[in-house]
């Protein structure tokens, strides 16, 4: 992805800067890491055993191999740490151990239940014998992870024993070790990015999605700084991701995801940790920017020795702009044929744009306008809402009528609709019985947006909302299938074009004139 990238370009950059060599392998040509100009060396190689040992005997001196660094090329160069450990070969940063510890979810439990930081119940198991009782121990639904895995792959919320059965030998199937399962708890989600030299531990940002848990981190919206955080929860957040940094004996960044749930955690803070991955995230780019703290620098001096107050950081969470930022994924649904795109734990989303202003309402509608997700007042809505949405779409459907918008909808989300006493469309969903159907209605161009939110399984999401979601998709009309997207984008309706426009320094500056 770009956002590696960016990782690996400003790492070079950083080395060079050291005066230390930098070497790159990258077998990807649409990237500016593969740029003659970028690194003192490029190999055009792909990042496999094989490969990487020949690399590095070819740049093997009289001082024996270069150290490799891992940590800025997504999970495929973080998974060669394990080889590079296996043939004896040098890792910059983390070590093999530190990474194997977060990376194994077996271990990473052990260690965050010493740490007496708060997880949801589940346990790391091998079998589906052993997954079964643990799934009906702590409570569906439940969330599928197996261990080492890029993008989410293999990751699912599941809903009973038969989707259990199904995803976990999907799991099993990655060979990566342990499968994780575990409680979901749905609530707010909740990301941080940090340094940490071993000593002290730099927290950039904290970062808010606006998707609830259960949503995979790349293909949510982001927002910086929080919105919704209690005091309490920020210095949870800043006392756990700094008590796991130097428990896993970290050198260089590592992302933590948590989940906000009160209700799970009576008398404390409800913050939970979800997982820990021993890199840099999808995020850096968006928080170095938006922070201005030179993230993969810091990180690349802490692999060549030099502490994070040598650089004249702090240990803790670097101070606040008056900024809003909002991160917001971009999708290429209509050139894959078939693919759904509903949202869940497996990441579907190829880019992502940001939006920056001093208020959460400009920012998200810039982040909008960018990923083409906004709407405008008057665009007809077609709304296919699951019974669990709908009283939480209430609010969301008088915005829509405020706004101008015609609204349509299928037989029950029309009939909840016409129980508000606001005028609706309703349009059958049987695709082979009438006409003009839902299909019909976005292929005509009747509707200008669609809100398809989901229930239930798998089976259900291919069954009752496929063809719509498709036929939005192959008209690149907006298709929103999480209902926190959905509010995100509607309420930005109510001042559509209240943004201001300046550099990016401007804002972080807080400077409010041109």
């Amino acid at each position: 992805g770009i956002e590696f990238d960016y990782a690996s370009v400003q790492a070079a950059k950083a080395l060079q800067r050291a005066g230390v060599k930098a070497i790159l392998a990258n077998s990807n040509p649409e990237t500016v890491s593969t740029d003659f100009d970028t690194s003192d060396r490029l190999y055009f190689e792909p990042l496999d055993e094989e490969s990487i040992r020949d690399l590095l005997e070819n740049e093997s001196g009289g001082d024996g191999a270069p150290r490799s660094i891992v940590q800025f090329g997504g999970q495929t160069a973080v998974n060669m740490a394990r080889v590079l450990q296996r043939s004896g070969l040098p890792i910059a940063g983390s070590s093999a151990e530190s990474i194997d510890l977060a990376e194994d979810r077996g271990r990473f439990e052990a260690i965050v239940s010493s740490l007496n930081i708060p997880q949801p119940p589940g346990s790391a198991v091998h079998t589906i014998e052993e997954a079964l009782p643990t799934a009906e121990a702590v409570g569906y639904p439940v969330l599928v992870r197996p261990s080492y895995v890029l993008g989410g792959r293999a990751m699912e919320v599941v809903q009973d024993a038969e989707e259990l059965e199904r995803f976990f030998n999907a799991a099993l199937a990655e060979r990566t070790g342990a499968v994780l399962i575990d409680k979901y708890l749905e609530g707010l989600e909740v990301e941080v990015d940090a340094i940490c030299d071993g000593v002290d531990v730099l927290i950039p940002g904290i970062m808010e999605h606006i998707e609830r848990a259960g949503v995979h981190s790349g293909d949510s919206m982001a927002v910086y700084p929080p919105q919704n955080l209690t005091p309490e929860q920020r210095a949870a957040i800043i006392d756990y991701t700094t008590r796991m940094a130097l428990a896993l004996e970290v050198r260089g960044m590592m992302n933590v995801q948590y989940v906000i749930a009160p209700a799970a955690d009576p008398g404390g803070p409800g913050v939970f940790v979800i997982e820990v991955n021993p890199r840099a995230s999808r995020t850096v780019p968006f928080i170095s920017k938006v922070t201005g703290v030179p993230m993969v620098q810091a990180a690349v001096e802490v692999m060549l020795g030099k502490s994070l107050r040598e650089q004249g950081f702090k240990s803790g969470l670097w101070p606040e702009g008056n900024l809003v930022a909002v991160k917001a994924p971009v999708f290429s649904m209509s050139k894959l044929i078939g693919v759904d795109t509903f949202l869940g734990p497996e990441m579907k989303s190829t880019g992502e744009v940001m939006g920056v202003d001093f208020t959460f309402e400009a920012a998200v509608r810039k982040a909008l306008i960018a990923s083409d997700l906004a709407l405008r007042p008057g665009v007809p809505v077609l709304l296919s809402l699951s019974d669990r949405s709908k009283p939480e779409a209430v609010p969301l459907v008088y915005a829509l009528h405020q706004a101008g918008c015609p609204l349509y909808a299928t037989e029950g989300t029309a009939a909840m609709i016409r129980g508000l006493d606001i005028p609706v469309t309703a349009v059958t969903k049987l695709l082979h019985e009438n006409h003009p159907n839902v299909v019909d209605l976005i292929r005509e161009g009747t509707v200008g947006a669609v809100v398809n939110t989901l229930e239930g399984g798998r089976a259900s999401h291919m069954r009752d909302g496929f063809h719509i979601r498709r036929a939005a998709t192959e008209t690149r009309i907006p298709c929103f299938t999480s209902i926190d997207t959905a509010r995100a984008a509607i309420q930005a309706l109510s001042a559509p074009d209240s943004y201001s426009v300046f550099p990016l320094v401007h804002y972080r500056e807080g400077t409010r004139t041109a």
